[in-house]
């Protein structure tokens, strides 16, 4: 499906952008009510039009970033000592964290598929002896907040908010389960780069895809969006709170371009000796399964440190006017 143009706004008619699709702006059902806590509760917000990249951002089209600016993501850098109090020297080395299967059955805990792997990076998706051979139309991965922000910049555009995120996701179905109904596989069919199987040691690859697929292997939502659901996580501009404000404690009915919450307020309550505020993804990943973390919706989200990347986390920009509220 084609993107949507703009409204006609220039003497030659509606505007378009390369590889950007128009989002028009309006009122929606934000959150879910049937899954996560986190998504509770649904409330009403209007977004104003904006422009949305096609796909998330590519390893080739990172990699002309690269090549433009000389610029060296977050996993490319040794973290230093003292950002890190109490960190092993040995473990102050560059690197991310990538998702390793377990050969069977393991307790339902992260530290059972993550590993921090050095060498890990954009380049090196699964570790230093890794490549990108073959990759140039997948998301491009383990990149963290900062690394999005510069590239946004440098295209001169910026990260959606989380309520333009999910508005666009959706493309017009409100309160649909999943970005195209409320069926997650309807009559059979796969929808998305999502796991298939009992995560996190059994795959059963109906989609062909053990990590990423190129971006467009799954049809376009009715926005002309692509892999908005599954495959990468991708960041958004919003602070994470733990739940979203109820309606009937905004200052109006129906907010206008909302924000999440205070970086103070995003800080980890049960890890308290962690002071690294978390920004809200979107999107669930390749990784996301019907067993373990149901977030291939639009209306899931999930609160990430600024400074972690991962083997399932990249981004996609945008451009309009921002969104009001708190930064």
């Amino acid at each position: 499906m084609a993107c949507v143009m703009s409204p006609a706004n220039t003497d030659t008619g509606a505007e378009t952008r390369p590889d950007m699709c128009w989002i028009p702006g309006s009122t929606f059902r934000m959150g879910a009510a049937n899954f996560y806590p986190e998504e509770q509760p649904v409330h009403r917000v209007h977004v104003d039009g904006f422009w949305m990249d096609t796909t998330p951002v590519t390893n080739a089209q990172f990699r002309a970033f690269v090549e433009a600016t000389g610029f060296r993501t977050y996993a490319e850098i040794p973290p230093r000592a003292e950002d890190y109090p109490g960190a092993l020297p040995e473990m102050l080395r560059a690197g991310s964290l990538v998702f390793v299967k377990p050969d069977g059955p393991v307790l339902m805990r992260l530290q059972n598929w993550w590993r921090f792997v050095f060498g890990a990076d954009w380049r090196h998706p699964n570790g230093r002896d890794s490549d990108l051979d073959g990759l140039d139309d997948h998301p491009v991965v383990h990149i963290a907040l900062c690394d999005a922000e510069a590239y946004a910049a440098w295209a001169g555009k910026r990260l959606p908010s989380e309520a333009e995120w999910e508005m666009a996701a959706r493309g017009g179905l409100d309160q649909a389960d999943y970005a195209w109904g409320d069926s997650l596989k309807p009559d059979g069919k796969l929808l998305a780069n999502f796991w298939q199987g009992f995560f996190p040691y059994e795959n059963l690859l109906e989609d062909g895809y053990l990590r990423t697929s190129p971006v467009g292997a799954f049809p376009p939502n009715p926005f002309g969006l692509v892999d908005m659901i599954g495959n990468t996580w991708e960041w958004t501009l919003d602070w994470y709170e733990p739940r979203h404000a109820d309606e009937a404690h905004k200052a109006c009915c129906v907010p206008a371009n909302p924000r999440g919450g205070a970086e103070q307020a995003s800080y980890d309550v049960n890890a308290p000796g962690l002071k690294t505020p978390r920004k809200v993804l979107k999107g669930g990943s390749h990784l996301c399964a019907p067993n373990y973390c149901q977030r291939y919706r639009p209306a899931a989200r999930f609160p990430h440190p600024v400074d972690t990347s991962t083997s399932h986390i990249g981004f996609r920009c945008v451009a309009g006017a921002a969104g009001n509220g708190r930064k």
